[in-house]
């Protein structure tokens, strides 16, 4: 097989990098701790059907951009709404935790790995200032981040893939989007980006139309086969 020819990697971060309902979980945990496992999942599946929703709302130009923050304040109401917990300081405690999300075992190894052969660029949905605690609490280390804020918008929308191909100076074709999320990398993809699949517990897999460049399953294979 042919090698890649790329000159930069961009990395997805929530579910590709962290494990973003773990760190939900603990939050929720937290808030409620008389709430048995299924009650837990209830409540973060409430969470992820909201922020998902909204976001889509922005993409279709039904609501304003709204940070991640926002959104996830507005999600952690709702949880404790149904928990039947109505202290704001807890609230807020419980949108924070979605800055708090673990990183993966392979993560921080994994782009140790990588980052000494290519220039590393983070892209998420994660507004600024959450993306900076986020990548501080994970411990990621990158050349660069980018948050979808400066686009106003949320990925899908090439709006936010195009921050990646600005920063990077290079061509489309000479990044490759790293994602363990078939919706993100068909996106890039469509942009004209390179694409590979990291398999993830919590993300998208790619269906039999699905045609990415690599799929890998973890940071370590994948630093192999683009070695």
């Amino acid at each position: 097989m042919k090698p890649l020819e790329i000159d930069a990697l961009v990395l997805d971060v929530l579910g590709t990098l962290v494990d973003e309902p773990a760190g939900i979980r603990a939050g929720i945990r937290a808030l409620a701790p008389s709430a048995d496992e299924a009650g837990v999942e209830e409540l973060l599946a409430l969470w992820q059907r909201h922020v998902e929703r909204e976001q889509r709302r922005v993409l279709d130009g039904a609501r304003p951009y709204l940070t991640s923050d926002v959104l996830d304040l507005e999600a952690a109401r709702l949880v404790a709404d149904a928990a039947g917990v109505h202290d704001p300081a807890a609230v807020e405690e419980l949108a924070r935790s979605g800055r708090r999300l673990p990183p993966w075992p392979d993560t921080v190894p994994g782009l140790a790995r990588l980052a000494e052969r290519f220039p590393l660029l983070g892209l998420s949905n994660a507004g600024r200032t959450a993306l900076l605690q986020l990548n501080s609490h994970a411990g990621l280390r990158w050349h660069q981040a980018l948050s979808a804020e400066d686009a106003r918008s949320y990925k899908p929308d090439p709006a936010v893939y195009r921050l990646a191909v600005t920063v990077s100076g290079r061509p489309p074709n000479r990044l490759l989007m790293v994602a363990a999320h078939a919706w993100d990398l068909r996106a890039a993809q469509a942009l004209g980006l390179r694409t590979a699949y990291v398999a993830r517990p919590v993300g998208d897999p790619p269906t039999s139309s699905d045609h990415f460049d690599l799929h890998a399953d973890g940071l370590a294979d994948l630093a192999d086969r683009l070695g």
